[in-house]
């Protein structure tokens, strides 16, 4: 089961003056949904969710609703753009066994050859996982290659169970050359011609 706990209540005020009061009260408004049933609309506890989701992506949590305990994967957050408060949250309700697809970050470790550098052409991958060990990342380690080498989908090294949605020779990361920015320096302006000093008038 999942270590992270919400004890939510069933929501029965709709509209945007109940999710105000909500907010105030520091609950969230929340949908679970999934499985084939009518969605669930809950308020849960605004500081236990934001714990949850501030460092995990596909956060698992464990629901307890009217004394009832159900699975649930974060799905969607949404947060105020100036505030950062946690606005609403969407769950989809999942079981022990079940796979999900969701979206893992793809994370470069390590520095590659001397006078090289790594491309990343996809920063995250879709990837199908069971439900209750979904990888909070896949990494790449690019020490020591050279510029050159390309690494793709299929060398990827991935958790038993967990397969990327992608095609297997779709580039992920490359390693070129660094190129080092010439700052032209400016011409030397030429000098001005001096003006010729003007006589002095003859005397009378």
């Amino acid at each position: 089961m999942s270590e992270n706990i919400l004890v939510a209540q069933t929501r029965t005020e709709f509209g945007k003056g109940a999710a105000r009061r909500a907010r105030r009260a520091g609950l969230v408004p929340a949908v679970l949904y999934g499985h084939g049933s009518d969605p669930i609309h809950l308020d849960v506890p605004a500081h236990d969710l934001f714990l949850i989701v501030r460092s995990t992506k596909n956060a698992l949590v464990e629901l307890t609703v009217d004394g009832a305990q159900q699975l649930a994967l974060v799905k969607d957050v949404q947060v105020h753009a100036v505030s950062r408060a946690l606005l609403h949250v969407d769950f989809l309700a999942v079981k022990a066994g079940e796979k999900v697809e969701v979206t893992v970050p793809l994370v470069i470790v390590g520095e590659p050859a001397p006078g090289s550098t790594h491309n990343v052409e996809e920063y995250t991958v879709p990837v199908v996982a069971p439900a209750t060990a979904i990888p909070e990342e896949i990494t790449v380690d690019v020490t020591g290659l050279e510029i050159g080498t390309v690494i793709r989908v299929q060398d990827l090294v991935v958790p038993e169970g967990v397969s990327v949605q992608l095609d297997a020779d779709q580039d992920l990361v490359s390693i070129v050359e660094i190129v080092e920015n010439v700052v032209d320096e400016p011409a030397a302006e030429t000098a001005a011609p001096e003006a010729p000093e003007a006589e002095a008038p003859e005397a009378e």
